[in-house]
């Protein structure tokens, strides 16, 4: 190998400690947008959004969108359902009868439940609907079947 290639490859790695890849925590201020252009989150009147790339705490598609990034850099970027919270599933639309439902609660259109999942953990599920005898639970991510479009701003990379 002569110097020429070692100052490419020193060059390379370089670059890459300054841009988002594999391993780096990353700040980065963003404001996630709907289809219709409503704004779903931004980081916009807090502090920047801090993630480890690869550590698997954030959804696929925004870890794709901001990765090659560097500091300063802005983008804005569309993801997939199968990218972002995953498709809206039918099996977890719940109807429970009035019976099931415990009495202590109001079952009001929008009113967001704790439910005891199989494996004795908790999952969400908002009321959609409230009939006579059948209340009706979905228990969805709220941003599940979306597009999700993001403005993006790299803050730091360490």
């Amino acid at each position: 190998m002569n110097s020429r290639d070692k100052y490419t490859i020193n060059q390379t790695r370089q670059s890459q400690v300054n841009e988002v890849c594999e391993g780096r925590t990353v700040l980065v201020h963003y404001v996630g947008k709907l289809e219709n252009g409503m704004t779903f989150d931004s980081s916009m009147d807090r502090a920047p959004l801090e993630l480890t790339i690869g550590q698997g705490n954030t959804i696929p598609g925004f870890v794709g969108g901001i990765t090659g990034m560097k500091v300063g850099e802005k983008k804005t970027f569309t993801i997939t359902p199968d990218e972002g919270y995953g498709p809206k599933r039918e099996d977890l639309i719940i109807s429970v009868t009035r019976n099931d439902f415990p009495s202590n609660i109001v079952p009001d259109i929008g009113k967001i439940l704790q439910l005891k999942d199989g494996s004795g953990g908790f999952i969400n599920a908002v009321v959609i609907d409230v009939e006579d005898d059948n209340i009706t639970l979905d228990a969805n991510h709220p941003l599940a079947g979306e597009n999700l479009t993001f403005e993006v701003e790299i803050v730091e990379i360490s």
